[in-house]
């Protein structure tokens, strides 16, 4: 093998970008299983969160009980490894992705182009999560109403 050949992060996906692939690959084969189901889907979320390092576990339980409160009617799942709330046609609505998943210094609340969060020409699909307040719920259960609106 000859040094051109031999992929770096630089030139190709990282380790991190590599992993995530694969875990959905594996979420696309478990969604193609006859039977599975949304309590599959739930388990799947809850098990991913609690893998997390503990100040992002903290903020993706606040973003699961804040999105399940708000939004009943979205499906929990895992997409890319990560905790993610579909709409009955499947479409991820949106997402929480920690600060672990690929080592940034932030967790990310994201939303989907299944989401109702367009305003104007331009708007914010993603947004910084550092700590949770009651003022930080309050927004995202805003933005969460007006996604599935």
């Amino acid at each position: 093998m000859t040094a051109k050949s031999v992929k770096t992060e630089s030139d190709g996906f990282t380790a991190e970008e590599r992993a995530a692939m694969k875990e959905r690959a594996a979420e696309l084969r478990a969604e193609g299983r006859k039977g599975a189901k949304k309590a599959d889907g739930l388990q799947a979320v809850l098990d991913r969160i609690a893998q997390m390092a503990p100040e992002d576990r903290a903020l993706a339980e606040r973003v699961h009980v804040t999105v399940t409160a708000n939004a009943p009617e979205l499906s929990p799942k895992t997409w890319y490894g990560m905790p993610a709330y579909a709409n009955a046609d499947g479409k991820i609505v949106v997402f929480f992705q920690d600060a672990g998943k690929f080592n940034y210094r932030y967790s990310t609340l994201g939303f989907q182009d299944a989401a109702n969060i367009d305003e104007g020409d331009m708007w914010p699909v993603s947004y910084a999560l550092q700590k949770w307040s009651p003022a930080v719920e309050k927004k995202v259960a805003e933005l969460v109403k007006a996604a599935i609106s």
